[in-house]
C-alpha cells in the first residue's frame, strides 16, 4: 500500500517540543509520512499563514497557545493565530496544544475557536497522542481529560461573566499584571479597571486587587 503524505505546520515556542511531536507521529497507524514545517513565535506564525495562504496546504496546524507575540499585528497568543488559520486556511485542521489548564481559557477556546483537537500538554503520553491524531484525521473532535473536565465544571457553574472578564481572569492567573493587561487584550487600561470592578462586585470581593481575584476564581474553582 502506497504510503500517504500529511502536511502538519507546528507553531511552539520550544523546538524540542515540535522535535518530541515529530518523532512520536512518525509511529502514526495511518500509513502516512509527516512532513513538518515549524514557526517558533507569533510574527513568523503570522507571515507563513498569510503568505502561505494559496500555495501550500496544511492537514493539521498545530498551535500552541503560549507565544512570543506579535503585537504589530496585535497577535498575543496562539487564540489569535488559530482565528487566522480558520480565515487564512479554512480546510487545515486545528490543533491546540497547552501548558494551560485555566478553565476560563479551554472553554473560550473550546467555545470560540472550536479546534478539532484540544489537548493539555500534562495529560497525554505518546499513545494518546497517536490516538488522538488518528481521530482527528478520521475529522473526529479530540479533547483530552483535563479540558473535557474544564469545560463540564465551567459549564455547571452557570458563570455569568461576558467574554472579555473572563479574558481578564485567566490572564490575572497567568501572572501578568493589571498594568501591562493592555498588551494582551484590546482593551485601555482605563476599561480593564472598570471591568476589574465588574468583577469584584461579581465575586462580592472588598477589592479588586489581582491576588484578591485569583484567590476569588480559584475558590470558586474557576481556574
Amino acid at each position: 500500500m502506497e504510503q500517504s503524505i500529511l502536511t502538519i505546520l507546528m507553531i511552539d515556542d520550544h523546538p524540542s517540543m515540535i522535535e518530541g511531536y515529530k518523532s512520536i507521529l512518525a509511529f502514526n497507524d495511518l500509513n502516512a509520512e509527516i512532513e513538518v514545517d515549524a514557526a517558533y513565535n507569533c510574527e513568523s506564525a503570522y507571515h507563513l499563514i498569510i503568505e502561505n495562504k494559496s500555495k501550500k496546504h496544511y492537514d493539521f496546524v498545530f498551535i500552541d497557545l503560549s507565544l512570543p507575540p506579535y503585537e504589530e499585528e496585535q497577535i498575543y497568543s496562539g487564540k489569535e493565530l488559530a482565528h487566522l488559520v480558520k480565515l487564512y486556511m479554512p480546510s487545515s485542521k486545528i490543533v491546540i496544544l497547552t501548558s494551560h489548564a485555566e478553565s476560563f481559557l479551554l472553554y473560550e477556546i473550546h467555545k470560540y475557536v472550536n479546534p478539532i483537537g484540544i489537548l493539555v500538554k500534562s495529560d497525554f503520553t505518546a499513545d494518546e497522542l497517536l490516538l488522538a491524531f488518528s481521530k482527528m484525521n478520521a475529522n473526529e473532535f479530540y479533547r483530552s481529560k483535563t479540558v473535557q473536565q474544564s469545560i463540564k465544571d465551567f459549564l455547571a457553574t452557570n458563570f455569568v461573566l461576558d467574554e472579555l472578564n473572563r479574558q481578564i481572569i485567566t490572564l490575572l492567573a497567568q501572572g501578568i499584571k493589571t498594568k501591562n493587561l493592555p498588551n494582551h487584550i484590546n482593551l485601555t487600561l482605563s476599561a480593564i479597571n472598570k471591568r476589574k470592578a465588574q468583577i469584584r462586585v461579581f465575586f462580592n470581593l472588598d477589592d479588586s486587587s489581582d491576588e484578591n481575584i485569583i484567590n476569588a476564581a480559584k475558590k470558586r474553582g474557576f481556574i
